[in-house]
């Protein structure tokens, strides 16, 4: 998981497998290369804007984009131990041009704003973990999607998807389980932790397994070595639960997706990007 430092050893594991140096990835982060995403074609003109968001235990900073017109199913989005950050507004806003009312949220706004990029270490961003569980995602997420409901960018007719990265895979299904009339699809990349044993029956997996939500869970190739049964437990217990769910090791270390971090892999997570647009086109409709 990411509060283990997961991101050090993936880097470390790409250094010696040569696909990326720390120097390459400092120059490409200074020139911006690794802040863009491939562009979309047809994609929307979107109109964006920082929000607060009153909750049970303060105020939450985040970023809300969406359709320049008309309207779209919500999604919710966890993003990963860096937090709200540009590379996550970057990610956001293209899944706006998709046709997407996206909120993204500063998952840390009881402790504080950290300034953080993928390239932040780890030991930096635990303590803004403090007062986090499975309880105050769960009281989040029905705030979130409460306030996306609340928008008129958002389609109230579709159901409300929600996806996570690294820590953001069990918020996604704990917030699943808080909100189990509205969510519809779930997406967990290279989420931390979704099977926790000591969890016991309220463990992520089981949660998630107790809604009507469709899966998609990407499963970064490193975590599946070091928990290599898990991948195996999901696809029991969302087929006991008659539940969709794609899950798929990719050939990509944990952290793939968002664009800043020293392990992104663009082929890798362009499949994740399009295997989300497929789940939420079925999901959401």
């Amino acid at each position: 998981m990411c509060d283990k430092d997961h991101f050090a050893e993936s880097v470390a594991e790409y250094e010696a497998r040569g696909l990326v140096t720390r120097r390459q990835f400092g120059v490409l982060l200074a020139a911006g290369v690794a802040m863009t995403l491939p562009e979309i074609a047809n994609a929307q003109a979107t109109s964006e804007r920082d929000v607060e968001i009153k909750t049970p235990d303060g105020t939450c900073d985040a970023y809300f984009v969406h359709p320049a017109s008309g309207t779209g199913a919500g999604v919710l989005i966890w993003p990963d131990i860096f937090g709200l950050r540009p590379a996550m507004r970057t990610m956001a806003k293209r899944l706006a041009g998709s046709g997407y009312s996206v909120l993204v949220v500063n998952p840390f706004y009881r402790v504080g704003k950290p300034t953080a990029t993928g390239a932040t270490p780890i030991p930096e961003m635990v303590p803004f973990r403090k007062g986090m569980s499975a309880a105050t995602d769960m009281s989040d997420a029905k705030t979130f999607v409460a306030w996306l409901d609340a928008q008129p960018q958002v389609n109230k007719n579709r159901k409300v998807g929600v996806q996570g990265y690294c820590m953001g895979g069990p918020m996604s299904f704990h917030t699943a389980s808080a909100v189990p009339g509205r969510i519809g699809a779930v997406g967990s990349f290279h989420g931390g932790g979704l099977v926790n044993d000591a969890a016991g029956p309220n463990s992520p997996h089981l949660l998630a397994a107790a809604t009507k939500a469709s899966f998609l869970i990407a499963i970064a190739e490193n975590d599946d070595k070091q928990r290599p049964t898990d991948k195996t437990v999901l696809k029991d217990t969302f087929e006991k639960a008659k539940l969709s769910a794609e899950i798929e090791v990719y050939p990509a270390a944990h952290g793939w997706c968002p664009p800043d971090t020293q392990v992104y892999s663009e082929p890798a997570a362009e499949k994740a990007w399009s295997r989300l647009l497929a789940l939420y086109g079925k999901a959401l409709a």
